[in-house]
């Protein structure tokens, strides 16, 4: 298999993305935030923007609600999609309280204005929060139903000019099938943005693989669960999946 023969080159990254479904903060819950696990990621996030990283992130909704499951229920897409849309906001701020709980500094941008719980989604403002060391958290997806939240953070992945977008999964990689339920299943060390489609891969929307690689910007898979393997990926030591060119 070429693409699990080939090592990947230590790479630091200085401004990422990173992109975690909203089923990570329930911890071993079927539904909701558990404190603890969002605490768990809130001191990654803390440890890599103290390692001199700069950090912004999506969170998925899907521990509330999945748009794309209600819809499925009986429900008009579009407005499946906005209460979709709506879970995000509750696990940014969930997060946002974590991070500050913490010590730390984050911000909450919406891209549906909701200025009463936080600040709408302007650019240079996430830009310029970045650069005073906040952590940022986008919410609300693209703003437009019909978009995932990986569309969404590769967008914003672009917009603020990311070297890359980590996604935080249940497992350390992208797999050649599912590790949990093939024992045979091998991890690849790196892949194309060609192969990842070629192969349905399945590790994002297609949207959003296209538009990181017009974009030219790796997709770092692994996993959001093992303790300080955010700091690892970010200094290039990380076990993981890298995706590029």
């Amino acid at each position: 298999m070429s693409s699990a023969d080939r090592s990947a080159a230590p790479r630091t990254y200085k401004r990422v993305l990173l992109k975690i479904s909203g089923e990570a903060l329930m911890g071993e819950g079927q539904y909701g935030i558990d404190t603890n696990v969002c605490d768990r990621i809130a001191q990654e996030v803390l440890d890599a923007v103290k390692g001199g990283a700069e950090v912004c992130l999506v969170i998925g909704g899907g521990n509330i609600f999945r748009g794309v499951q209600g819809a499925a229920k009986g429900m008009e897409r579009a407005s499946a999609d906005y209460m979709g849309m709506l879970a995000t906001v509750m696990n940014a701020l969930a997060m946002q309280n974590a991070i500050e709980g913490l010590g730390g500094d984050a911000r909450v941008l919406s891209a549906i204005p909701m200025v009463t719980v936080c600040e709408p989604y302007i650019r240079r403002r996430a830009m310029r929060h970045m650069e005073k060391g906040r952590i940022v958290i986008f919410a609300a997806g693209t703003g437009n139903p019909f978009f995932t939240t990986d569309t969404a953070a590769a967008l914003r992945a672009a917009e603020m000019g990311c070297n890359a977008l980590l996604k935080g999964t249940q497992v350390d990689g992208v797999y050649t099938a599912d590790p949990k339920k093939d024992p045979t299943a091998t991890r690849y060390d790196t892949l194309s943005y060609h192969e990842v489609l070629a192969r349905d891969l399945k590790v994002m929307d297609a949207s959003a693989i296209s538009l990181m690689r017009d974009n030219g910007i790796p997709i770092v898979v692994f996993s959001i669960h093992k303790r300080g393997g955010l700091a690892d990926v970010l200094a290039g030591r990380g076990v993981c999946t890298t995706i590029t060119d």
